[in-house]
């Protein structure tokens, strides 16, 4: 029987490895309040199926137009937690790489299709 050894090296940021190596995924601005936003879909997803048995119970429907405007509203709020993370971290990295242009461009376009609903 042979004895296996593992040798974990670790470089400083910026000095490159001549062999093998994997880019790290992206560090993505919301992980900080990520169960947060998680909690605040799995309520929405609560809220749609609500609507879902409000409509098969034939309620009155500006009961269900006022709960759709609630998800709405909810969602709004997923949408924003998830912009500001990006403003706050994603956009610092771009920048920090020289694509803050490229990545003030991407937000506000994302932040059109948000606006441009109905």
């Amino acid at each position: 029987m042979g004895v296996s050894v593992t040798t974990t090296v670790t470089y400083p940021l910026g000095v490159r490895y001549a062999g093998r190596m994997t880019t790290p995924a992206p560090i993505r601005g919301y992980t900080a309040s990520k169960e947060q936003l998680l909690a605040r879909l799995r309520r929405v997803e609560g809220q749609v199926r609500g609507i879902e048995k409000m409509v098969d119970e034939d309620r009155y429907c500006i009961d269900v137009l006022t709960q759709i405007s609630a998800v709405q509203a909810a969602l709004d709020k997923v949408a924003l937690g998830l912009l500001d993370g990006h403003a706050r971290h994603c956009m610092h990295e771009g920048a920090a790489e020289g694509r803050a242009d490229e990545m003030a461009t991407e937000m506000m376009a994302a932040v059109g299709r948000l606006l441009k609903r109905g």
